[in-house]
């Protein structure tokens, strides 16, 4: 197998991917934006072939550049693992005759309004939702569904740029940052109560062949709005439990959701609520989870996901089943203030309460700056843990994230 695989060396975590495509035996293509030669040598040593483009999310560029590699071998995939990516690389798929995910469905899986209602049209529960292109549209969906609302830009990943919005006058307050930002289009949805988490799998032909469900604590914008909370994740190893009635409408409803968009074989990453109105999708995307999800998954089970994806990619079937030995999970620290880290306080204490439990963790050293409360779980400090009881690895994460103080001036 020849798989061309887009933007091999940034951020850090696409060489994990690059690794995994070489070690189950396919030729790995890279294009990227780096200078070949700035390439590191054992990233350099797994690829077969490099192509320098200006810029990857360049149709044109890219598909120059897969031509180049066609006139030279049979190219049997192309895959791209970043959100920004994916668009782009699905219309270079269609340009040169490559199999893969389709633009219609990479559209779907990356335009809030148009997947919500591709998705209600399919009788998959969700709230409702509208583009909308002017204040009098949002302040009409507003009169229409009432308050709270969601607001979010239409293509994008995590939280980044969603807002929660309680009545007019934030309604206004948050249109207006919008335009400030150039946006002429924004999603405008409902706001479901609820317990926040995600569902994940790799798929093959449309069928699920790995899967985890994940949960958030607290929900993500609340944990992005407050510097005092220590927001973790955790994976559960409870999802194949057969009494466990919840995973299995997680797993019915993701199952679903994949089924509508067209996702054929690909990763996926997929949010969902329940509270008072039951479970409910949120949104989906057609790629691996960032925030080094696959990391707690690989260690959760004692299987590197990263391979199982590729061998997935490469051989059309996975390779070892998910064990579910152990819940995993990370807790974000964030610093007391904004600016350079000065020290930390209570690592000891977690060392010598926890230290069999945990998988990894980061510091940033003394003297490095802050990243703000909104950059996201692992843009300060972390730790990563795992144990055989869901209940207790987030006992854990509580503990540490109480424990832990991160100083900074």
């Amino acid at each position: 197998m020849n798989i061309i695989f887009v933007e091999p060396s940034f951020p850090a975590n696409q060489r994990r991917f690059v690794h995994a495509l070489a070690s189950v035996g396919a030729n790995v293509y890279g294009i990227g934006e780096t200078e070949e030669g700035h390439l590191d040598g054992e990233l350099r040593g797994q690829l077969s072939g490099y192509y320098r483009v200006g810029s990857v999310t360049n149709v044109e560029q890219m598909v120059e550049a897969v031509r180049y590699f066609q006139d030279r071998v049979w190219i049997d995939g192309l895959e791209a693992t970043v959100e920004a990516h994916t668009m782009p690389a699905a219309q270079v798929r269609e340009a040169t005759g490559i199999p893969g995910t389709s633009v219609r469905t990479t559209w779907l899986c990356r335009d809030k309004p148009s997947m919500k209602e591709a998705l209600r049209q399919a009788g998959v529960p969700t709230a409702a939702s509208a583009a909308v292109e002017s204040a009098t549209e949002a302040h009409e969906f507003a009169d229409r569904e009432g308050y709270p609302l969601i607001l979010k830009p239409r293509a994008g990943a995590g939280a980044q740029g969603t807002v929660r919005v309680n009545d007019e006058h934030e309604l206004l307050h948050a249109l207006q940052g919008y335009a400030r930002e150039g946006a002429t289009s924004i999603a405008i949805e409902e706001f479901v109560e609820g317990h926040e988490g995600f569902y994940d799998t790799i798929t093959v032909g449309g069928r699920v062949v790995h899967d985890w469900a994940t949960h958030y604590y607290p929900n993500v914008l609340e944990a992005m709005r407050h510097r005092w909370i220590s927001p973790q994740f955790i994976t559960t190893n409870r999802i194949d439990d057969p009494g466990n009635y919840f995973y299995q409408e997680v797993r019915t409803l993701g199952h679903r959701v994949i089924e509508a968009l067209g996702i054929e074989t690909s990763a996926t990453h997929m949010e969902w609520f329940y509270g008072p109105k039951g479970l409910k999708f949120s949104e989906i995307g057609a790629r691996p989870p960032g925030v080094g999800a696959w990391d707690l998954y690989s260690a959760a089970n004692e299987v590197d996901v990263y391979r199982e994806w590729a061998h997935v990619i490469t051989h059309g079937r996975p390779e070892q089943p998910m064990r579910r030995t152990y819940a995993a999970g990370i807790v974000a620290l964030r610093p007391d203030h904004d600016g350079s880290v000065t020290g930390y306080t209570g690592i000891e204490e977690m060392q010598a309460r926890h230290g069999d439990s945990i998988i990894d963790s980061h510091f940033p050293p003394v003297g490095h700056g802050t990243q703000s409360v909104e950059a996201g779980y692992m843009a300060n400090a972390w730790v990563r843990v795992r144990h055989h009881d869901y209940d207790t690895a987030r006992a854990v994460l509580d503990d540490i994230g109480q424990t832990i103080r991160m100083h900074a001036r």
